[in-house]
């Protein structure tokens, strides 16, 4: 036929035009290699593909057009356009990577051509613009003289060669056919097939090619692959609006460009649709029966691997573990326990400090905050150092500290930065080096000043912990459990009294009036009095100018000596009897009520608990109102002491124990001990794993619903801090400082007794917030009480540490 091209013309542009493609693939796949492509997406990555090259619908209508050498008709310019849409709509996601790969693969198998005859010319092209499988021919019309012999020499330029890059997730195999007639009118059919049923089909192609003088290559963007955390492949999309916004962005030209995110939204919501019902698949999966673990509730191990082989009896509690599960957070910072008939909210408001305070009243008794804990339990009836001295409390003109313990530093960050330069007395028991220490500290400080507190007794110390808050318009007593350091703030439990905002008094008023029914004022005089230092002449005036009738509790505190006559009955166990004795519970109706004793620190009791345990103490305890002469063996006398396990399963872990002293030597002397001991447990406010520094003592009644009376105190279970009888009874020997406030129901307006509960929604004003739980649980075989001097190297604590004191 006239005009057609030999085979060996034929056969060597095949080749020349199958090198100058190897020869472009091989310099575009080494550019990819050394090109960093990233996504805005952190959890998206980009994988490159085999560098092909692309020809867009529109880049082909101008191939045409100039085939033919004029502008094809308005209907062939139509048709490509329907062309594009219907093939946007039909644009789909791959169930997988793998089932596209394969299905590019076949689809490259069946797009091979042989060359037959002379006319024969072996053609392979691509399409990435859809992968669904449709047939597609679109033809051009072209005039006679379209078709004459020197359209046949064009043919052979190799910058006139195009191809089309296949995209791993979608790809279209088109087939380029065509056929040249000796007719007048010579047509140019183009078939995009992508049927399954022309698989190993051959296309017999002959046709003269035209010069297309302006073809341009487009690369195809590679695939976008979801991080191996999601196992999720996604591709550039372009069914929804978001890739038609892709087409349109240059629609005159007809050309797609990609965009910064090619991800689109829809993709993201079909990823996290996959991964929900991925969860809910995992979930519906009946789970095999697990071993239990040898160690039970006291299990301390935290890697999930362990809990996916063993049971515990907590594990209903335990946040999940599961790989399905991809948002594993602990139960508390999710999960309020709510009661049905509380007017509470779950969700919880901030509150400032005076809003805290406020809610408490007229009780006031609060425990310290705790890191660690969920918030719920943290934002009522719990302050910190920060609340006690924040500006909603009162505009603060001057404060004194007295304390055991000190970090001047940390101390004075918690108070407000206008504060910072207030006039601060710091009452404290060091002597030699540590006291050298302590001024150390403070030297940056030159509004701090110091008092020492005057320790004639051997073995005593300066253990009260108590602030005096001055202000413009009053003052303010604070008496606590807490040293003045950070770990004691951080993860225990501590209690504090914090009393109302008492008024100046006015200057017509005697410095003796302004006392309560408690005779608050009176007995704060005296115990500072004791002190015989002339630093707290200043605040001793400062006592006596304010009104304290609004105070409704009771001070009981240790001054150290010696004390005879009447002098016995103000400080230690005495003072307690005494005021017992004056306001304490009916005998009638609490005469068998349990006493209970809660401490951080055990001192020597002697080898007998009939040498002062469970008599002088005990009978101080057990008084009622008119009576101390109970018979003490009636008396279920119940000691909250933490096992080791309580210490080594803390929110510190063993290093909790450094607060907790009870020496070996100690407790050999005094194994009766043991049989008192229960375990600390504070589930309802939230501090079963926040050790106790807070020492308290009460009376609650054997259905656990009532309580007679409550101390706070800085005194724990020794002779040291509550004093001994000597010579018959007749004096009272103490060894060191300590100071508490006893609560009454007769003061609080409360005629019979203090409830209390268990369930946090349920305080009220004549409930009594207990900082451990009714009932208690008493120590079994097994249970040994924390001793703080000998090494624990069986099971780590909850930090994974041992205990190795030196």
């Amino acid at each position: 036929m006239a005009g057609n091209c030999s085979v060996s013309d034929d056969e060597l542009f095949a080749r020349k035009l199958q090198a100058e493609f190897d020869k472009e693939m091989e310099m575009s796949e080494k550019a990819k290699r050394n090109q960093d492509v990233s996504d805005s997406d952190s959890d998206i990555t980009i994988e490159p593909d085999p560098p092909d090259w692309e020809i867009l619908p529109s880049d082909l209508e101008k191939d045409m057009q100039q085939i033919g050498g004029k502008r094809s008709d308005n209907r062939t310019t139509n048709a490509v356009t329907e062309l594009t849409k219907r093939r946007s709509k039909t644009h789909d996601l791959s169930d997988s990577e793998e089932d596209t790969e394969e299905y590019v693969h076949s689809q490259n198998k069946d797009n091979a051509s042989t060359i037959n005859g002379s006319s024969e010319v072996k053609l392979n092209s691509h399409n990435s613009i859809s992968s669904s499988k449709k047939k597609l021919n679109v033809s051009h019309h072209l005039s006679e003289s379209d078709s004459d012999g020197s359209d046949e020499k064009k043919c052979t330029d190799k910058s006139n060669s195009s191809y089309i890059k296949t995209s791993k997730r979608e790809s279209l195999v088109s087939k380029a056919s065509t056929k040249t007639n000796s007719s007048p009118k010579s047509k140019l059919n183009i078939s995009h097939d992508l049927s399954d049923s022309d698989e190993g089909q051959e296309k017999k192609i002959q046709s003269k090619l035209s010069d297309v003088k302006s073809k341009k290559k487009v690369p195809v963007y590679p695939l976008i692959k979801a991080s191996p955390k999601k196992k999720l492949s996604v591709c550039h999309d372009l069914s929804d609006s978001d890739g038609n916004e892709d087409q349109t962005s240059n629609s005159s030209q007809g050309k797609i460009y990609r965009t910064d995110s090619p991800v689109n939204v829809r993709l993201k919501r079909k990823q996290t649709e996959l991964l929900e019902e991925e969860n809910e698949n995992s979930n519906a999966r009946p789970k095999r029966k697990l071993q239990p673990c040898k160690f039970g509730s006291k299990c301390y191990r935290k890697n999930p691997s362990h809990f996916e082989e063993f049971s515990h009896p907590d594990d209903e509690s335990r946040p999940s573990t599961s790989k399905g599960s991809s948002d594993v957070t602990p139960p508390p910072k999710k999960k309020m326990r709510t009661d049905p008939g509380s007017s509470r909210s779950p969700r919880l408001k901030y509150k400032s400090p005076a809003d805290v305070y406020k809610e408490a009243q007229p009780l006031s008794f609060f425990l310290t905050k705790v890191s660690g804990i969920p918030d719920e339990f943290n934002t009522s009836y719990a302050m910190d150092l920060k609340d006690i001295l924040s500006p909603t409390m009162g505009n603060l003109t001057a404060s004194c500290q007295f304390n055991y313990m000190f970090e001047i530093p940390w101390i004075m960050k918690q108070y407000p930065e206008p504060f910072r330069s207030k006039p601060l007395l710091v009452v404290h028991g060091f002597q030699g080096p540590n006291k050298a220490a302590l001024q150390a500290e403070a030297a940056q400080y030159t509004n701090i000043k110091f008092c020492q507190a005057r320790l004639e007794m051997a073995y005593g110390t300066h253990h009260t912990k108590m602030m005096l808050l001055l202000y413009d318009d009053g003052m303010r007593v604070v008496i606590h459990t807490s040293n003045l350091i950070e770990r004691d703030w951080f993860q225990k439990t501590q209690g504090m009294w914090i009393s109302p905002l008492f008024p100046k008094l006015k200057p017509t008023g005697s410095k003796t009036s302004g006392d309560s029914p408690t005779r608050f004022k009176h007995d704060l005089l005296e115990y500072i009095a004791s002190y015989k230092a002339y630093q707290l002449k200043e605040w001793q005036e400062h006592v006596s100018n304010h009104d304290m009738s609004s105070a409704r509790v009771f001070i009981i505190g240790s001054s150290p000596g010696r004390h005879i006559g009447e002098k016995k009955h103000s400080y230690g166990h005495m003072k307690l009897r005494k005021v017992l004795n004056e306001n304490g519970p009916p005998k009638d109706q609490c005469k068998s009520w349990p006493v209970i004793g809660q401490f951080s620190s055990i001192g020597s009791l002697g080898p007998d608990k009939q040498k002062w345990l469970c008599a002088e103490f005990l009978q101080s305890l057990a008084t009622v109102k008119g009576s101390s002469s109970i018979p003490l063996s009636s008396i279920n006398f119940q000691l909250i002491f933490p096992t080791k396990d309580n210490v080594r399963t803390s929110l510190e872990g063993y290093s909790a124990g450094a607060s907790i002293p009870y020496s070996i030597h100690v407790a050999k002397k005094q194994q009766y001990l043991h049989t008192f001991f229960h375990h600390w447990k504070s589930n309802f406010r939230g501090r079963n794993r926040a050790m106790p520094h807070i020492k308290t003592y009460g009376r609650p009644s054997p259905s656990s619903k009532e309580m007679a009376w409550f101390l706070v105190t800085s005194a724990n279970l020794s002779k040291a801090a509550w004093g001994g009888l000597e010579k018959n009874g007749s004096q009272l020997m103490i060894r060191s400082y300590e100071i508490g406030v006893l609560f009454t129901p007769k003061c609080f307006g409360i005629k019979e007794m203090f409830s209390v509960t268990n369930n946090m929604y349920e305080i009220d004003k004549n409930t009594l917030p207990l900082p451990w739980d009714l009932p208690l649980k008493p120590y079994v075989k097994g249970d040994k009480p924390w001793i703080w001097d000998i090494s624990y190297k069986d099971l780590p604590d909850s930090n994974g540490n041992m205990w190795c004191p030196s």
